[in-house]
């Protein structure tokens, strides 16, 4: 494996370093598993779930916004496209502690683009620099833009320059790239995170163009080795589905990419010091799904592991103390 030893600026205090991040997921990275990968890495920045502004303007807010101190450096994204709305949305979001609001310019989906969400923002500029800049004028706290390479019928480099450009002068002075473009109509968003080739090297044109931007590249990046590789070229990586299948992926992340010298927790110990956070809730009146179906991609590779993951997936919803099952559960990480 790949070492560096050199050392990059770490998430305290009142740095934010893009250098790793994990991607913001539906239905996957909410405040249980954003607190579970903050156990394996303290220094990858962590993003919600897409959240929208009416779901926060005319919603349950602090439902929304509700996370745990220990899940810091944490960034709140956006959907939306109504410039006062999004502004309001990133004050409660500054109100609420998070450390960078970011703007979804990259969802395929019929649902979002029927709102004027995601990536058919791609093709309105303009918009999007009037958000951003709107965002910028009511909070302190970073603005940060999301964004695909282009979407059908907008997919050549000088509009992808031109989208850059116009957000840029809007006030974005970070990107976050994921290196396909959009298919917005006839391809589901499951098929739009494959289908699409990855054009790294549109990415990497966009950082030579753009020297002055910070640029963080999203898409197929797997290993720290890819990690490593990809951060010879643009400021920072992401990583989407891999980090929550392999979550353990995580547990290297501090000394070989911020020059930690701490040692590397095990998967047993994760799942220790996960546990006090499983208790609380189940006190709460939650149910422990809630929080493990985040944990079952510690289970692969070893000995034991599917027999870990039927404890967490399917046993756990008839076991009598779900805590005495997660403690069974545990024994099969012994050593690991």
């Amino acid at each position: 494996m790949v070492q560096n030893s050199a050392t990059y600026p770490t998430n305290t205090g009142s740095t934010l370093s893009r250098r790793f991040s994990v991607a913001p997921m539906m239905d996957w990275t909410d405040r249980h598993c954003r607190y579970f990968l903050r156990i394996l890495s303290k220094n990858a920045l962590l993003y919600t779930e897409m959240v929208t502004t009416g779901a926060l303007l005319n919603g349950d807010h602090e439902r929304f916004l509700r996370h745990n101190e220990a899940e810091h450096p944490l960034a709140l994204q956006l959907g939306g496209s109504v410039p006062l709305d999004l502004a309001a949305c990133a004050r409660m979001a500054q109100e609420h502690g998070y450390d960078e609001v970011n703007l979804n310019v990259g969802c395929p989906s019929d649902r979002v683009q029927n709102n004027m969400i995601g990536a058919c923002l791609m093709g309105h500029p303009q918009l999007v620099a009037d958000c951003v800049k709107a965002m910028r004028d009511a909070v302190s706290i970073p603005v940060t833009v999301k964004h695909r390479i282009g979407i059908n019928g907008r997919d050549s480099y000088e509009e992808l320059c031109d989208f850059v450009g116009t957000v840029r002068d809007g006030g974005c002075t970070s990107f976050t790239v994921h290196a396909r473009i959009a298919i917005l109509e006839g391809l589901s968003p499951k098929e739009n995170r494959d289908i699409p080739p990855l054009r790294y090297d549109v990415a990497a044109r966009l950082k030579a163009d753009f020297p002055e931007l910070e640029f963080i590249l999203n898409g197929g990046i797997k290993t720290m080795e890819a990690c490593h590789e990809h951060l010879q070229t643009f400021d920072g990586v992401m990583l989407g589905r891999e980090a929550y299948h392999n979550p353990y992926l995580l547990a290297e992340v501090d000394q070989q990419l911020f020059g930690s010298s701490a040692p590397v927790i095990s998967r047993a110990e994760a799942l220790a010091q996960l546990r006090p956070y499983i208790a609380e809730h189940l006190l709460a009146g939650g149910a422990m799904h809630h929080i493990t179906r985040h944990v079952l991609g510690l289970g692969t590779g070893f000995p034991g592991a599917r027999k870990f993951r039927q404890l967490l997936s399917v046993d756990i919803h008839k076991a009598k103390d779900p805590l005495a099952l997660l403690d069974q559960a545990a024994e099969l990480l012994a050593g690991r």
